[in-house]
This record gives C-alpha cells, sequence and structure tokens, in this order.
C-alpha cells in the first residue's frame, strides 16, 4: 500500500503541471521540485513526512486553477485509482506536551484546494506520519459548508455490525501512518484541520528524546510573490515528579517561556518562506545519576467510569554509566515459517547477529529457529566467546531458511528446559514470530504454571511480533507473564533497527525482583500488571494501577542487584501535578484488559476496556472510530454510500471508519503462509478502467488497462495523438480486442499493470 501511494502522489504532481499560476508567478515563487524519472527514484519517495493533506483526482479533467483557468485541452480517461495531489499549506502550528514517557502532539494547519477548478469538488485525503508507537485521539475538520470531528464508539452499542465491519477508509500505512478522505470539497476552498495523536519518548542515555515527523516537502509551499506563512510550534515538558528539567537538545531554535519546578515550557514561531525542512527533535533529562522512584496520585474526572484513586509507580535508572548489569544466559527463538521469506527473515537475521555481538564473554547462550519442527544450535548453553559467536554466524547462515509451517510451543519447551535455575544469572528467552498458532491460551496457561513453580529463578520471556497476522495479545500476554518485554515491527524495513534496539534493552537488567510494600495493604487494589518487571539500564518503569483507601506518605521499594545484594529506596508519595495519569497510561491500561480478556474471555473486561477507549479517545478492539459530518447550512446531504448512513435532522452524517487496532491474529494467513506485508489493506479498492471518447462516453476497455499508465503514456503525445488512441482502443474493446490496450500498458513501463 506505501508504494500505491507514493506512485499516485507522483501521478498527482505529474497532473498539477497542468495548473496555470499566472504570467509571473513562477518567477516570483520558491523553487518547485524537480521530479526524477521512475526508474531512478524511490518506490516509497512521496510518503508523508509530515501531516499532509492530498486532492483525490479521478478525474484529470478537474485539475486546473480555480481562480486562474488554463482552459487547457480536455485530458480523456480516469485516473482509478485516484491520484493524489498534495494541497498548498498556508500556515501550521504544532503543540506538544510531554508527560514521564509520553507525548501528545496536536497539529492544526490550513491548506488551499489550489488544483481543482472552481466548478468542481474532490475528496481530501489526510495522512498523518506518527512517531514513535503513535496513536490518532482525534480529527477536527473544517470547510466553508462542513464541518467533521471524530468519535469513538463501542461495537456493542452500534446496531449496523455489517456497515462496521465493510469500513474502507481510515487505517494506518507501515503502521504509523494514518490515513482518512474526507468528502467532496470544493475547489478554491480553505481546509482547516487539527489532529491529535500521542507518542512515546524513547530514553537514550539518560535522555528522554521526542521525534515528531515534521518536515514539509517543497511542493506544499504556495505559489505567488513572496507568499509567507506562520509556523509554530509550543512545547511543554512536565516531569510530574518536581526534578529540574534539563534542556540537552533541539531541531528547531526554542525560545524558554516558562519554568517552575519540574516543568518548562518553550516556543517558536515566525513567519516563514518555506515550511520546516527537518523532523521536530528535542531531548531533556529529568532525573540523578543514582537508581530512584516514586509515586504519583491522581484522582478521576467525574466522567470516569471507574472512580477508585489512580496512581502510578515510576523507577529511574540514573545516569551513571557504570551501573552493573545482570550476567545472563539467553536463548533466541526465531520464527523460520515460510511467511518470513526474505525481508522479514533476513532483518530478524541481521538483528540477531548484531545481538550476538553484543553479549558479554561472561554471557552463555543458545539459538533455535523453529517451523513446523525446530532446530537448535547447540545441545547446551554456550559461552559467549568469539569461537562460539563465529560458529553461531555460520549456523545462522545455513539454518535460517524460510519454509514449513508454525509451531511456537515446542520449541518454547525446549528453551525453558536449557536455561539454569540457579539464580546466579538472569535467564533471558526472546521469541520472534509473524504468525498465530492455535494453542496460544494452552502456552499461556502452561507458561503461567511452571513459571509460578520456579519463582524469582524464572526466567524472563521477550516477545517481538512482525506484522498484523501474528496475535500481539498473546504475545503481550505471554511477556507479563515472563515478566519481559514486548515490541512489535508493522513495518518490515524497520524489523533490524526495533529488533535489535528491543534485545539490547531487556538484556540490560540492572534491578530485579522488584517489590513494593505498601500494595499489598491497598484496598481495591488493580496494578496493570500480573508482575512487576525488572529495571533496565536503558528505560524507566512505569506501572501504573487503581486503588481505594490511603496511600502511604513514602513506601519502601526492594530489589536485587546484578551482584545479588539487595537495593532498598524509600519513594516518596505525592500529587500528580498536571499530569494526566489516566491519559498517560490509557493505551497501555487498554491494551493489558484486552490481553487479558482475550486469555480469560471475559466480557466485563472487553467492556471495561471499551469504556476506557471511549473516555480517553484511545483506539481499543472493541471500538470504532467515527467521522462526523455536520452540515453548516442545516441541509441534509444526498450522499448515502455502504459506507455512510444519515443521522438526524440536524444536518449530521455518521461515516464509519475502520478499526485500527492490531487485531488478534489471523490463523488462516498463517496456516498459508502470507507474507507480513499482505497484511496491509488496499489503499483503494481494485476496479477497471474507464476511458472515455470524445464525445464522453465511457466504455470498458480491460482490467489491465489503468488510468496511470494510460496518462504517463499520453504524456509523451501530443493532444490529437492521445484522444487518436482513446477512441482507437474504445473502437477495438467493443470489438473484444483487448490486446493493443495491453501493448499501450507495456509502453509505460510501470508497475502498476
Amino acid at each position: 500500500m506505501a508504494a500505491d501511494f507514493s506512485t499516485s502522489v507522483q501521478l498527482g504532481l505529474n497532473l498539477s503541471k497542468r495548473i496555470y499560476y499566472g504570467k509571473n508567478a513562477a518567477e516570483s515563487s520558491p523553487p518547485r521540485p524537480v521530479l526524477a524519472e521512475r526508474e531512478t527514484d524511490p518506490v516509497e519517495s512521496y510518503l508523508p513526512t509530515a501531516v499532509m493533506v492530498y486532492a483525490e483526482i479521478t478525474e484529470p479533467s478537474m485539475v486546473d486553477n480555480p481562480y486562474i483557468p488554463s482552459y487547457q485541452p480536455y485530458v480523456h480517461g480516469r485516473c482509478d485509482p485516484p491520484a493524489l495531489i498534495p494541497l498548498h499549506m498556508h500556515g501550521v502550528t504544532m503543540e506538544l506536551d510531554c508527560y514521564l514517557d509520553t507525548a501528545f502532539v496536536t497539529v492544526s494547519g490550513a491548506w488551499l484546494v489550489h488544483c481543482v477548478s472552481a466548478s468542481e469538488s474532490c475528496d481530501c485525503r489526510i495522512a498523518v506520519p506518527m512517531g514513535e508507537e503513535g496513536s490518532v485521539l482525534g480529527v477536527e475538520v473544517e470547510t466553508p459548508f462542513k464541518s467533521y470531528c471524530t468519535q469513538f464508539i463501542s461495537l456493542e452499542d452500534t446496531k449496523d455490525a455489517e456497515n462496521f465491519a465493510n469500513a474502507k477508509d481510515g487505517f494506518l500505512i507501515k503502521g504509523q501512518t494514518y490515513t482518512l478522505k474526507i468528502p467532496r470539497v470544493d475547489g478554491g476552498s480553505i481546509l482547516s484541520l487539527k489532529i491529535s495523536w500521542s507518542q512515546k519518548l524513547l530514553h537514550q542515555d539518560g535522555q528522554y528524546c521526542l521525534n515528531v515527523p515534521f518536515t514539509f516537502p517543497s511542493y506544499v509551499l504556495p505559489v505567488g510573490k513572496k507568499v509567507s506563512g506562520k509556523e509554530k510550534i509550543l512545547l511543554n515538558v512536565n516531569s510530574g515528579t518536581g526534578t529540574e528539567v534539563l534542556c540537552k537538545s533541539s531541531s528547531h531554535p526554542l525560545k524558554e517561556i516558562r519554568r517552575l519546578a519540574g516543568e518548562v515550557g518553550f516556543s517558536y514561531e515566525r513567519e516563514v518562506l518555506t515550511w520546516s525542512m527537518s523532523d521536530f527533535n528535542f531531548s531533556y533529562t529529568v532525573s540523578s545519576s543514582d537508581i530512584c522512584g516514586g509515586v504519583l496520585l491522581r484522582s478521576p474526572s467525574l466522567h470516569d467510569n471507574d472512580q477508585r484513586e489512580m496512581f502510578c509507580f515510576y523507577l529511574y535508572p540514573g545516569n551513571s554509566i557504570h551501573k552493573k548489569i545482570f550476567k545472563k544466559e539467553v536463548v533466541f527463538l526465531v520464527d523460520r515459517s515460510a511467511s518470513m521469506q526474505g525481508g522479514p527473515l533476513e532483518n530478524a537475521k541481521t538483528a540477531l547477529l548484531a545481538a550476538l555481538s553484543k553479549l558479554s564473554p561472561l554471557d552463555t547462550f543458545n539459538i533455535i529457529t523453529f517451523n513446523g519442527s525446530s532446530s537448535i544450535f547447540s545441545s547446551s548453553m554456550e559461552l559467549a566467546t568469539k569461537e562460539a559467536i563465529d560458529n553461531a554466524y555460520e549456523w545462522i547462515n545455513i539454518n535460517f531458511v524460510a519454509e514449513g509451517g508454525t509451531n511456537i510451543s515446542t520449541p518454547l519447551d525446549q528453551a525453558i528446559r536449557l536455561v539454569s535455575k540457579t539464580g546466579a544469572v538472569l535467564p533471558i528467552i526472546f521469541l520472534v514470530t509473524d504468525g498465530t498458532v492455535e494453542d496460544e491460551k494452552n502456552i499461556c496457561h502452561s507458561m503461567k504454571s511452571h513459571l509460578m513453580k520456579e519463582g524469582l529463578t524464572s526466567p524472563r520471556i521477550g516477545t517481538f511480533g512482525i506484522g498484523s497476522y501474528c496475535n500481539h495479545y498473546f504475545l503481550k500476554m505471554l511477556a507479563e507473564i515472563g515478566r519481559g518485554y514486548y515490541d512489535a515491527a508493522f513495518d518490515i524495513d524497520s524489523i533490524n533497527l526495533r529488533m535489535e534496539r528491543f534485545i539490547d534493552n531487556a538484556s540490560s537488567v540492572i534491578l530485579s525482583d522488584i517489590t513494593i510494600d505498601a500494595l499489598e495493604h491497598l484496598d481495591s487494589l488493580e496494578l496493570y500488571s500480573l508482575h512487576l518487571p525488572d529495571l533496565r539500564s536503558g528505560s524507566p518503569l512505569y506501572v501504573s494501577g487503581r486503588y481505594c483507601g490511603n496511600f502511604p506518605d513514602s513506601v519502601r521499594v526492594s530489589g536485587t542487584l546484578a551482584d545479588l545484594s539487595n537495593l532498598v529506596i524509600n519513594a516518596i508519595v505525592q500529587k500528580a501535578k498536571d499530569v494526566p495519569i489516566d491519559k498517560v497510561f490509557a493505551r497501555r491500561q487498554i491494551d493489558a484488559l484486552t490481553a487479558h480478556a482475550w486469555l480469560s474471555g471475559s466480557k466485563q473486561l472487553e467492556e471495561k476496556a471499551a469504556k476506557m477507549s471511549i473516555h480517553s479517545a484511545v483506539c481499543s478492539e472493541y471500538t470504532n472510530m467515527i467521522l462526523i459530518e455536520t452540515d453548516k447550512r442545516k441541509q441534509q446531504s444526498k450522499s448515502n454510500t455502504a459506507e455512510e448512513k444519515t443521522g438526524d435532522s440536524k444536518g449530521q452524517k455518521i461515516i464509519v471508519l475502520r478499526n485500527i487496532g492490531t487485531g488478534f491474529g489471523n490463523l488462516e494467513a498463517t496456516a498459508k503462509n502470507l507474507p507480513p506485508e499482505k497484511a496491509e489493506p488496499n489503499l483503494y479498492e481494485t476496479s477497471t478502467m474507464l476511458f472515455k471518447t470524445a464525445s464522453n462516453v465511457g466504455r470498458r476497455v480491460a482490467d489491465r488497462c489503468c488510468c496511470m499508465c494510460f496518462l504517463q503514456f499520453c504524456n509523451r503525445l501530443n493532444d490529437q495523438c492521445a484522444i487518436a488512441l482513446t477512441q482507437l482502443c474504445t473502437a477495438l474493446a467493443c470489438f473484444g480486442c483487448l490486446k493493443v490496450c495491453c501493448e499501450v500498458c507495456d509502453l509505460c513501463s510501470c508497475d502498476q499493470c
């Protein structure tokens, strides 16, 4: 789908060459981009790198300047799928609020439909690339005659389940770019957009790092004599702990406008002739050099479905580079079923080789690769000597061949038997898979029973999912049972980076077997984790929950250090000042409830997750996002498609959007060994192409012949030749002669046919 999106944008930019901006516009405007040829241009080079709005063009003839008609020759044909012309942006504001390890981002801007004739209208597609683990919270759109806003509703409350199941729009590209379309926006009008999402802050070298896509291509610059626009950034950082916030780096020239205890505010605002040409990056520190922690308390809002008090326990690893990491024994379980063929397995192999190279000589390791059966590197754990790692490299190159089905239970049991139970080292099992298996619940119950018997010496289980066909809630549940961590890569190209980072973080444990004495004395305690996970050197530890009763003024936190000595910390309890704990942890709590609901089959937990999703405006498996259209003129819309249903008499209509949850895996796709990239939805529904004759009467030509290749081919001809070729194709199609059309497709040398 990413390649389709990029190709549609490329075609849209070619179509936009038809637009006439006036006699002196070209000389006075900033230089426009030079489009590279298809053969030398990366396939996905036109994917959005900041919030963008595009005009969806199905009729090339509508492409024109709404203010200065160019009177260009009529274009015969339809764009199927539609071309995407990036709209000119006339102002942008980004507001960022950072709390603990989460950032809330709101981008507002105005886009001009500069490429559609004033007498025409088109759909406008919004594309929003988000940062680390981004989650869309809400969209608001204003056009001259209509307004739109999103809302989450429970699937249990809808009376039209089929309508929701068949929704086509509102989905993620490569797992990180959310896109949806706004119907029928008039040419020459302004579209105002406000979109919000949340994303995680990475923690690197003792610093919190925020990265937000904010790189605007030059083709969104308005055309005219020195047309300037306002670019504005507002940043607020609240540590929540009262600890001083120290800014380390910033990609944009921020000015400090406010500083309080544990809180700081920045701003950036200027009139610009070119929009931001780099992503927004900001890093800061909030903790000391030693391990420290605390507890934040907050009361629920009046509208919260759960009126118990909220708490958040945090533990910082400190900034010292001398922290001792546990000696460990590591077993890598890597899926090599046929669906891992190509990019997934090669990227996983590269990440695994990097992880092996970083092992300490005192660590031990083993590797199990599995499909329907399993192969093991060594019958026992091997010391991570240079010779052993070299042998492992050779073994990996021989045995990492994608074939067969998927069986997780057998290799996981095998890995459990391999690791020691002495407590002198930290045993870790990493499971990497792209598939779903039928016995996942049995695996969870079996591991839960086994690990409870082993107690504190039980191995940690880290899980890493690839693509959307694996059951991510199974992987989350298994990691929670094993006191480990979970991560995933939905973009094949990101597997190497994310998997290597995941293994590095999960392997760098500095404090294990953590306990908090105050929790056992609280009433109606609900902790959104079965166990307290270990503290890693590269990431703070956060645990949230609900309770009734009185929290003490301080709590005693204890754990085991890498030298096996005991560490005790007195953590201060304080009220969370201006920190929305419920929103910060909403997604994690919803995911935890969903994983437990999947394992137990509890309808009560499903309803609880749905209510939390609606209250916090965070997506879940049990809710759907809808787009509410309001006609400002109080007139009923005449459009009523299969994806829309008429609202009330106030001129409102509901457009159903897709559920963008990760889902519970796909057994059928796993059985068929479908590659992960097949899970992405199509950008547009495929359909045949209609070419129009000069008299504007269309006939079906051929399923294989699409408008994209036809228009690109016609760009190389003059108008008379294009019209003649269109008429010839139509005439031949009437006689069932489709060969000529296929030859036209071959001439364009694109990959759309």
